[in-house]
């Protein structure tokens, strides 16, 4: 119990190193590549905080745990949207960028509906699976295209956002910033390695079931690195990558993460996602959205009732159990 709960601190704070770096290299990048910082929420760092729910169902699949590897998506979603928002929006207000409402909410809207109904047979299977990655492909392919052919982003913008260590431009911009990104990318999946071992076994002792596990310790532990991350950008001011960062992980979290596990390994839906959780998914999205549309800004007293949300639906579970 003394080593696991040593690895919950450890895990923690490599948590907390790698968010920061993460937030400010992929952002540095960004910015040399002239696309906007949401770009980068949406695909670089969505992507590299995903990492450890890849990890994680992928190896949950293989192992014969489709409770662990639907569970750790389904209820890192659910997370993301109730506790990651809520949590950043207490602590700032975040603002909206127009295209979190135009594309980017439709497409996670769209994403959570087509794994329901993918997964209503009771199985997702490989063919599935590629489909659900060819949508990944087409959308990041597209929403660089817009970013490289539209955005256009400020040179203060570019001095304040393309460094880690003082230069301003240059090879070193590029070097530092990209072994920034890598390196919080690696701290985040070894932080929630750790994090999640560690807790995961804490669990097991207490008797809880396979997929309680995955919607709640799994995936709280998977998603503390778009929690940490979207906390440091609301703390840096970049409010756009906040945001993008919880949309775009819902997004990869489907289309990539289930999209290759399936590929790989087909998994069998256990029946109290579908009789449940999905629908507290596909709720969350929806009561998002109008959330997202007033005022283009997630407020304190909205972020406090996505948390509650999260506590009804908590509540659920344990009792369920």
């Amino acid at each position: 119990m003394i080593l696991d709960s040593s690895l919950v601190l450890l895990g923690i704070a490599l948590l907390l190193l790698g968010g920061d770096l993460l937030v400010r290299g992929a952002c540095g990048l960004a910015v040399l590549l002239r696309v906007s910082p949401a770009v980068a929420g949406l695909t670089v760092v969505a992507a590299g905080t995903s990492m450890p729910e890849l990890v994680v169902s992928v190896q949950s699949a293989w192992r014969g745990s489709p409770g662990l590897a639907l569970g750790n998506v389904v209820g890192s979603n659910i997370f993301n949207i109730a506790v990651i928002l809520g949590m950043t929006a207490l602590v700032r207000p975040l603002s909206v960028p127009g295209t979190t409402i135009r594309l980017e909410w439709p497409v996670m809207a769209l994403a959570a509906l087509q794994l329901h109904l993918l997964a209503r047979d009771g199985a997702m299977d490989r063919f599935e699976g590629a489909c659900l990655l060819a949508a990944m492909v087409g959308f990041v392919a597209y929403l660089v295209w817009v970013a490289r052919c539209a955005a256009h982003v400020e040179v203060a913008e570019f001095e304040q956002l393309s460094t880690l260590t003082g230069e301003r431009s240059g090879a070193a911009a590029w070097r530092w910033n990209g072994f920034g990104t890598i390196l919080g990318v690696g701290l985040l999946a070894g932080g929630s390695s750790a994090l999640v071992g560690g807790a995961s076994r804490i669990a097991g002792t207490l008797g809880v079931s396979e997929t309680l596990i995955g919607l709640t310790i799994v995936a709280a532990g998977t998603s503390l690195p778009e929690l940490t991350t979207s906390l440091v950008a609301a703390f840096r001011r970049r409010d756009e990558v906040a945001v993008a960062n919880v949309v775009g992980s819902n997004i990869f979290n489907v289309f990539g993460i289930v999209g290759t596990t399936s590929l790989l390994q087909p998994i069998l839906v256990p029946n109290e996602l579908l009789a449940r959780d999905h629908w507290w998914m596909l709720g969350l999205t929806v009561i998002l959205f109008p959330i997202l549309w007033s005022g283009r800004a997630i407020v304190r007293a909205e972020g406090g009732l996505l948390l509650g949300v999260y506590a009804v639906y908590f509540a659920a579970l344990v009792v369920a159990r």
